[in-house]
């Protein structure tokens, strides 16, 4: 489908609503209007998440095309709202759109072409069944550190899964910060003067526009420098990353968590780093945040089980 983020969600909008449909018809598979919508309050709930997730796909996926939406993508957007701590419900307004949004891509496609495109998007809510209402943290914490991290990220099949890995697990950055990296991003060396040690640097832009320095390990940034000097970017297949790394836990017997894990075992490591230099745990997980680019010090707490 070709146009702007909102004018896909609209197209989407007027296969799938319809004013004053009664609850009997929308719940009867023989109806033309079964799984509709047709509350006007539902259906702009809907459309809201429907244009953050197209834009989001577009910033972080390159694709401007909703017809060509498929699991991984869901599974992504899921995972990356999941960082953020919403709350359960808020997590199942999420749920409920992209469910619908399946609905009225099918709708969609069988207009268009005469049949329906296959979509199946229920990875979204076997993520949100494992999800944590994270309102209740101190009751639902679950830890997604990886407890081997180093031993995964060697597993990994494709070396430069194993290059993003390292940005990752060693400083904190995101998928997006490190699945494409130009030389203007590669500031040098300097001393880290939390650990005393010599680190590479990285300038990255990630979610929210944030941008800021990524301290990675001078193996790890000799490695990358050499390969952008030859290749003059460096860049990964997102879903290829993903798959590689849920088939390393496989072989290893660990459960996946994505490449969130890394950034939580970077959020442990480092906030135990600030403690050894004498830090109070006050200033310590202000420090991590903002190296994790984000505002609130609460954050980096739900990374170590705090309320």
């Amino acid at each position: 489908m070709r146009g702007s983020v909102y004018y896909q969600s609209a197209a989407l909008t007027k296969v799938i609503f319809q004013e004053g449909a009664k609850k009997y018809e929308k719940v009867d598979p023989s109806h033309k209007y079964y799984q509709c919508v047709s509350s006007y309050k539902t259906m702009e709930s809907y459309r809201n998440v429907w244009n953050n997730f197209f834009h989001y796909i577009a910033e972080h996926w390159k694709l401007k095309d909703c017809e060509k939406i498929e699991s991984h993508h869901i599974f992504a957007y899921v995972d990356y709202k999941l960082e953020y701590y919403p709350s359960k419900q808020y997590l199942q307004k999420i749920s409920a759109a992209l469910g619908k949004l399946e609905i009225a891509l099918r709708y969609y496609t069988l207009k268009k072409y005469g049949h329906e495109k296959s979509y199946d998007f229920r990875i979204r809510q076997q993520v949100l069944d494992k999800s944590i209402d994270l309102n209740l943290v101190a009751k639902n914490y679950r830890n997604r550190a990886y407890d081997q991290p180093i031993k995964i990220i060697a597993s990994l099949n494709n070396s430069m899964h194993q290059l993003a890995a390292s940005i990752e697990y060693e400083g904190g950055a995101r998928i997006e910060g490190c699945s494409l990296i130009k030389k203007a991003q590669l500031l040098g060396y300097e001393m880290d003067s939390i650990t005393n040690k010599k680190c590479g640097v990285l300038l990255t832009k990630e979610k929210g526009g944030k941008a800021g320095k990524v301290y990675i390990s001078s193996k790890t940034y000799e490695i990358l420098e050499k390969h952008i000097m030859q290749n003059e970017t460096f860049t990964i297949n997102r879903q290829a990353y993903f798959k590689d790394i849920r088939e390393a836990c496989k072989n290893l017997l660990t459960k996946s968590e994505g490449t969130h894990g890394f950034r939580w075992n970077f959020a442990q490591r480092r906030l135990y780093e600030y403690a050894q230099a004498g830090y109070t745990y006050e200033q310590s997980i202000q420090a991590v945040s903002w190296e994790m680019k984000h505002n609130r010090a609460s954050i980096t707490e739900h990374y170590i089980g705090g309320d």
